[in-house]
């Protein structure tokens, strides 16, 4: 049996995230449903994590085994055929047999974006939270240097999470701003169940006035799910890159940056 790495991208406005659910379709049961037709057999695709329902990837990877010959250029020519508009392999490469997409995996990077203007996007409302409202990102980047380390972050954790510690490693939280775009980009060693759109949804909060920023200090000290803010939407969120230790820089990754504490 051969192992291949898979480097995708896809729009997750139609899926219900990444993991098959009986509840709709998932971006798993697709690529499992396209390699089963290239390789007539059962194909099980293993990803890097869960993206949750609207949630987007520039730069999710995978892994599946196989029997077939095909070279890994022959896979994402014919993977590509048969996928729909909305996902993409953007690299195959074949991989020792001890890789894991998941396990292997030595952190990540999601990026959230926020519009904040008086008035929305046509074409790009399915890639950020539009708020029309003035936000004051001095104070939201402040906020954002409390939560750079190593936290239990239990304060922004979905109650169904499944996680059996709620201790992460938050390497960087960059806050920028772009036209009217605001762009939070968040490097990690993994992160909880919702805890980066939890951590938008509290900082939002901060933005509008509504909470201080060094609240979201005794917000984080406190552990409480029910102190913190709403949960922001999924479609602001996107997943841009996996590290692995045996690639830094490679089609399928990206060299890790130093860690930063904010914008």
């Amino acid at each position: 049996m051969r192992k291949f790495k898979l480097l995708l991208e896809y729009e997750g406005t139609r899926y219900v995230g990444w993991q098959i659910q009986p509840n709709g379709l998932a971006i798993q049961q697709v690529l499992e449903e396209a390699l089963k037709t290239i390789t007539k057999k059962k194909v099980r695709v293993i990803g890097s994590g869960r993206t949750d329902s609207g949630v987007h990837a520039e730069g999710q990877v995978a892994h599946f085994t196989t029997a077939s010959k095909m070279t890994p250029f022959q896979f994402m020519k014919a993977l590509n055929s048969l996928l729909p508009f909305d996902i993409a392999a953007l690299a195959v490469e074949e991989v020792p047999a001890e890789f894991h997409a998941q396990k292997s995996a030595t952190g990540k990077i999601y990026r959230y974006t926020i519009l904040n203007r008086d008035h929305p996007t046509a074409l790009n409302q399915k890639y950020c939270w539009y708020i029309p409202h003035k936000l004051n990102l001095p104070a939201m980047r402040q906020a954002a240097r409390y939560l750079v380390g190593r936290h239990d972050f239990s304060a922004f954790r979905a109650t169904n999470c499944s996680a059996k510690t709620p201790v992460r490693h938050l390497r960087s939280l960059d806050v920028r701003k772009r036209g009217d775009y605001l762009i939070f980009e968040f490097e990690g060693e993994g992160f909880l169940k919702h805890m980066i759109r939890i951590i938008m949804g509290t900082l939002e909060e901060v933005g509008r006035g509504r909470r201080s920023a060094a609240g979201v200090k005794e917000l984080l000290e406190s552990k409480d799910r029910r102190q913190a803010g709403a949960t922001a939407p999924a479609q602001g969120l996107t997943l841009v890159t996996v590290f692995y230790p045996a690639s830094p820089r490679t089609p399928l990754g990206r060299k890790r940056k130093s860690a930063k504490k904010g914008g």
